[in-house]
């Protein structure tokens, strides 16, 4: 998140041409929100990467999201300074790597309709509040095992009025031995560096019969692919789309792995916190 044009008088924080007065302050953060109907846009050329971006993933931007997409890159450079929240700081790094990057899990279309997701691991908030501003039809659960960023995603969310936001505090490990939580979702989103194999066993537990793992990651190589198909045999699903694609304006390669449950998943699984990710299933950690 880009730290120029952040001169405002009485409020180093607040970008040029940003008024300081009249912001609320919030127990968790501090000063989050401003005036009720205060437009709070990403710079000009910001807003081109943004609409460029969402633009070759067939996504428009209306002047809602764009308001909304303004306030959510302020509020999050301002956490970003009180939390450390996110290693990127400049605009141009933020609305690429986390809004657009976000959006890329609608490719292929498995996020439409009223659908409940829970994004495992969200940290600051990604994907699910892009999710939430592009697809407010989408009930999602943000879910991180650090309070603060969970305290920073529920503060955003209700600033940026995003009702179909419910961050939860916790792992999936524990999540998935809860009744209200275990086989309750029909999506679960993921942006991880997690080998596929972790990333099953945390997700499937959590989704319905028919339910969708829409795994976000980097280029993925055929054995972790391989591991990936087999642990989700293991515990009750198939890979049923994998999307190697390139990040939009950046170039960076990504995969858009998509696993469905096709069965209940075994009681035994996930295994115990820790353990996924310390002796991932069919995979060799390296």
């Amino acid at each position: 998140m880009d730290g120029a044009g952040r001169a405002a008088a009485g409020h180093p924080g607040a970008p040029a041409g940003r008024p300081a007065a009249g912001r609320h302050r919030c127990p968790c953060l501090g000063a989050l929100s401003g005036h009720e109907g205060e437009v709070w846009p990403v710079t000009p050329e910001g807003e081109r990467l943004l609409r460029e971006g969402l633009a070759s993933l067939e996504l428009d931007l209306t002047a809602d999201m764009e308001q909304a997409f303004g306030r959510l890159l302020d509020l999050l450079q301002e956490g970003n300074r009180r939390l450390n929240l996110t290693a990127l700081k400049s605009e141009a790094d933020i609305v690429l790597k986390h809004f657009v990057d976000s959006a890329t899990c609608l490719r292929g279309g498995y996020l439409k309709g009223p659908l409940r997701v829970v994004d495992l691991g969200t940290g600051a908030g990604f994907p699910a509040l892009p999710l939430a501003i592009l697809r407010p039809g989408l009930t999602l659960t943000p879910v991180d095992s650090i309070r603060k960023k969970i305290d920073f995603v529920r503060a955003t969310a209700q600033a940026l009025e995003l009702p179909n936001v419910t961050p939860l505090v916790g792992r999936a490990e524990t999540l998935a031995r809860e009744p209200a939580h275990r086989a309750r979702y029909d999506r679960v989103v993921v942006r991880a560096v997690a080998a596929l194999p972790v990333l099953v066993e945390l997700a499937l537990p959590l989704l319905r019969v028919g339910g969708l793992l829409v795994a976000q990651k980097g280029p993925i190589e055929a054995d972790e692919l391989e591991a990936g198909g087999r642990a989700a045999h293991e515990v009750g699903g198939r890979v049923v789309d994998v999307d190697p694609f390139a990040l939009p304006i950046l170039g960076d390669g990504r995969t858009l792995v998509t696993v469905e449950k096709t069965r209940p998943t075994p009681e035994r699984y996930p295994r115990r916190e820790g353990i996924p990710a310390q002796q991932p299933l069919f995979w060799d950690a390296k």
